[in-house]
């Protein structure tokens, strides 16, 4: 793994000394250009996972690196996109994005920068609204703004918690083609949180499964083998969406509990369930025909 872009080793997270630490002896890699969901029960760590490798929270043991260099702090090379929206009310969609990219490229002029932010928000769907404030926007839009600012500072890789979740499904499905089209077209390493079963199948690359908390550890890496340019419209045809999606259910539903009180000191193994091959029905023999006296 030394060439991997992103490198987790031995992640633990405690709050207070000599407390049951949430998740312990987390390790993963993230490959460049890689889209990586990660899927488990409230209160495994998910967020402070995602925390830490923004820079934003310190693990009480283990090591990130990203490059080489291990992460100290928040970076603009790493973009983060919240459920929340976190737009500043009292400016408009332009100046919200001019401002992550000023502070990116503070040398950029004023011209420089609002033609960058303008192509970001055109790359969005949001052309025609760059002038109007976060209070005249919907729930989607805002996320929109989002999304666009943590790509026009065109980070190394973006760290998605639970983007979409506030939304309803019209709108989480519209954003989820959006987002997956502009990944594809910029190669952009991402992290994400998520819950939607569906939205990992559709978008991630690699699922990381967590066991239960406390003590959440990440028992399996689900290799997505289906092709690269799946939709929502197309996807459930394939067979292996159901393969993989029964897998993560069963271990959401099953086995994420009985995960957390195995052997902790095990390497988590990595799946591929599209391409298993179902297996065959059992046929019994029917019973002979009772005789009629």
């Amino acid at each position: 793994m030394a060439d991997t872009f992103l490198k987790v080793e031995q992640l633990a997270k405690r709050y207070a000394p000599g407390a049951e630490p949430v998740f312990e002896q987390v390790s993963f890699g993230i490959e460049r250009g890689e889209f990586v969901c990660i899927i488990g029960h409230s209160g495994c760590g998910k967020t402070t996972i995602l925390n830490v490798l923004a820079g934003l929270d310190t693990a009480s043991s283990g090591h990130c690196f990203m490059e080489g260099r291990e992460i100290a702090g928040p970076s603009l090379d790493r973009g983060v996109v919240f459920q929340g929206h976190a737009l500043m009310p009292w400016l408009t969609v332009e100046k919200n994005i001019a401002f992550a990219v000023k502070s990116r490229w503070p040398d950029w002029p004023t011209g420089a920068v609002r033609d960058h932010a303008l192509k970001f928000i055109e790359l969005v769907g949001l052309k025609g609204a760059e002038h109007k404030k976060p209070s005249e926007l919907s729930g989607g839009m805002k996320q929109r703004v989002g999304i666009a600012r943590a790509f026009a500072i065109q980070p190394k890789m973006l760290l998605l918690d639970e983007p979409f979740g506030a939304l309803d499904a019209l709108t989480r499905g519209t954003i989820q083609d959006e987002l997956l089209r502009i990944v594809q077209a910029t190669h952009q390493t991402v992290f994400m949180i998520t819950h939607d079963v569906d939205e990992a199948i559709l978008l991630a690359d690699k699922i990381l499964l967590m066991s239960n908390g406390p003590r959440a550890r990440i028992a399996e890496v689900v290799r997505n083998t289906m092709p690269r340019d799946r939709t929502r419209l197309t996807m459930h045809h394939d067979p292996q969406y159901y393969r993989i999606r029964n897998h993560l259910i069963d271990f959401l539903v099953t086995r994420s509990k009985a995960v957390q009180a195995a052997a902790r000191d095990e390497a988590p193994v990595e799946v591929t369930p599209g391409l298993d091959e179902p297996a065959a029905p059992t046929v019994h023999a029917a019973p002979p025909l009772a005789r009629v006296a």
